[in-house]
C-alpha cells in the first residue's frame, strides 16, 4: 500500500513466478498456492495478484517487462524491488534492460539496507536517481529513473511465500 501511495501508481501488479530462475523447486508450494497466499496479504482493491508471467511464459523479469510494454504501450511502469536485490541485480540476465524499460523502486527491507544501494547497478545509475521527496514523479520520468523508500515492512519474505504451508497474516493497514 505504501508504494501506491508514495509513488503515485494507479495499481501494483504483484507477479508471482511460476519459477525463478535464481531458486531451486525443491520444497516450493504450487504456483496456486502462491498466488493464494499473496492475495491474502495483498487485500487492497488496487493490488492485483496475477500469474503474468506464466501467461507470457516468461521467467526473467526484462522479458516480462518487455512483453508488457509491448501489450501496453502507452503505460508507464515502475518495477518495485524488495532492498536485498540490490546486491545481486548485476548477476541477472540483461540486468540493465531493467533499469532502461521502467522506473525502479527499491523498497527498504531488513536486514538489507542502504548499504546494497552501493552495488554496481545502482552505482552504474547514481545520477538517475529520485529523492524518496520526488518519487510521486518516478512514473512520469523517462527511464533510467530510480528511488529508495523506507517505511512500514511486512515480515514475510518471499522465501516464505514460496515454501510455506500457511497463510502468512496479512500486514496492519493504517
Amino acid at each position: 500500500m505504501q508504494a501506491l501511495a508514495r509513488l503515485s501508481l494507479d495499481e501494483v501488479w504483484w507477479l508471482i513466478s511460476p519459477q525463478n530462475p535464481h531458486k531451486s523447486l525443491e520444497g516450493m508450494q504450487p504456483l496456486a498456492h502462491r498466488i493464494a497466499v499473496a492475495r491474502t496479504i495483498a487485500c487492497h482493491p488496487r493490488i492485483v495478484v496475477s500469474d503474468l508471467e506464466q501467461r507470457l511464459g516468461t521467467v526473467r523479469t526484462h522479458a516480462t517487462l518487455a512483453r508488457i510494454r509491448r501489450r501496453l504501450p502507452g503505460t508507464r511502469w515502475v518495477w518495485l524491488m524488495g532492498g536485498d536485490l540490490p546486491a545481486s541485480i548485476h548477476r541477472w540476465e540483461r540486468w540493465d534492460r531493467i533499469f532502461e524499460t521502467a522506473g525502479v523502486a527499491v523498497l527498504a527491507r531488513p536486514p538489507y539496507a542502504r548499504p546494497a544501494l552501493t552495488s554496481m547497478a545502482f552505482r552504474r545509475y547514481r545520477r538517475a536517481r529520485v529523492r524518496s521527496a520526488s518519487s510521486g514523479a518516478l512514473a512520469s520520468r523517462r527511464p533510467p529513473a530510480w528511488t529508495y523508500l523506507e517505511g512500514r515492512r511486512h515480515p514475510a519474505s518471499a522465501t516464505a511465500l514460496r515454501f510455506q504451508s500457511q497463510p502468512v497474516p496479512a500486514p496492519e493497514h493504517s
